[in-house]
């Protein structure tokens, strides 16, 4: 635009005055269908200057970013795409100082948390050196999670394979071993009792042991190939009370004290109650083992227009930032004795349920999980009537 005001300003003392005013309509017509286009597309578009200033900005660039175009016109963007090399946009004089800017994706947290491919080209002017940036941006956010949960499927799919073979090389031999303990215990019987008890003992050590394997076993499979729920309706808070109840005494040594909110009057959900049950024992437990030396849960429920919330609030040590994303991985644990599955299990049964599961946390200060349960039916909010002689 600047090269063809240039022109016609070199030239206008030699247009007549109507083929000038055709030449400025013909201008004002191309520059509002541009505009038009430019408004109307999803991609985000962006004019910088040299020094990384703003002179232009489409609506899905304001929607990407969260700023007022008119408002930050002759601006620097440096705050909005901090992942940009500013320095090489200031030296666009060779094509090699762009070579790593032409396409990249970077990571934004304002207005929404996204993810955006970045397009840069130069603005050449008619000397060759680069006067201004082009920037395309695209919303990649949907196209990441597609990607990491085709990952995950892929990921999860190869695991089930390898637990149906460890099933079945581990489960064979426990089983064997099952019986020859109780061949065992045949033959001891008759023993006088002064050498029976020490090989009962022993015995029964072993088929103990074999259980607690076949136990994980159980778990492992229950994990990767959890059953479809078994919907009934039930009440919340009642399963709650009765999770807390077997799990007192570890609670009580462990000198954890629960406090429970808004858990009367909860309306009846469709649920398997085993299933939650198992969500509340895992998600508590973890609690438990993020306060070692004691502390407080809350955890209080709140019911909105399609969802029951269940809020799990711990003062545990919290979630190390290098771990947070990995927390629903399976076999990815903190703990010495643990195995990684109890928070995918959590995450499959409440995703069965047609709910959603959310974590917070702060290293030191505590870890929030949030369970969302579908109602039996939407709830209608209700809206006031406008006042009696009022024209609404």
């Amino acid at each position: 635009m600047p090269g063809f005001f240039d022109r016609l300003v070199s030239r206008i003392d030699k247009i007549d005055p109507e083929s000038l005013q055709k030449q400025m309509q013909r201008l004002a017509r191309e520059r509002a269908l541009l505009e038009t286009v430019f408004q109307s597309i999803q991609e985000g578009v962006m004019v910088l200057d040299a020094e990384g200033r703003l002179n232009y900005a489409n609506r899905a660039t304001e929607r990407l970013l969260g700023f007022d175009a008119e408002k930050l016109r002759g601006h620097a963007m440096s705050r909005y795409l901090r992942e940009l090399d500013w320095e090489h946009l200031a030296e666009m004089q060779t094509d090699a100082a762009w070579s790593h800017l032409l396409s990249r994706e970077i990571e934004v947290t304002y207005p929404e948390h996204r993810f955006l491919s970045v397009y840069a080209v130069p603005l050449p002017d008619e000397e060759g050196q680069g006067q201004g940036v082009l920037i395309i941006l695209r919303d990649i956010t949907r196209d990441r999670a597609q990607e990491a949960s085709l990952v995950e499927g892929e990921r999860f799919n190869a695991i089930k394979l390898l637990a149906a073979g460890v099933a079945h090389e581990i489960g064979n031999p426990l089983n064997a071993l099952n019986i020859h303990l109780e061949l065992l215990a045949r033959e001891i019987a008759p023993l006088p009792q002064e050498q029976r008890e020490p090989l009962a003992e022993l015995v029964q050590i072993a088929r103990s042991e074999v259980s607690r394997l076949d136990a994980i076993i159980t778990q492992f499979l229950h994990a990767l190939r959890p059953a479809r729920p078994q919907l009934v309706m039930a009440n919340a808070g009642t399963l709650l009370r009765e999770t807390l109840t077997l799990m007192r005494t570890e609670i009580e040594n462990r000198r954890i004290e629960i406090a429970i909110a808004n858990a009367e009057g909860l309306p009846l959900i469709p649920v398997d109650p085993a299933q939650i049950k198992q969500v509340y024992f895992n998600l508590i437990k973890n609690a438990l083992e993020a306060m070692p030396d004691g502390g407080t849960m809350a955890i209080s429920f709140q019911v909105g227009d399609a969802y029951l919330t269940i809020d799990f609030l711990d003062s545990g040590a919290g979630i190390a930032p290098g771990d947070f994303n990995r927390i629903f991985e399976p076999y990815h644990t903190t703990k010495s004795s643990g195995h990684g599955l109890g928070l995918m299990i959590v995450q499959r049964i409440v995703q069965e349920h047609g709910g959603q599961i959310e974590v917070s946390s702060k290293p030191d200060t505590g870890t929030r999980f949030r369970i969302l349960l579908p109602l039996a039916e939407r709830r209608i909010r209700k809206i006031a009537a406008p006042a009696p002689g009022t024209d609404d």
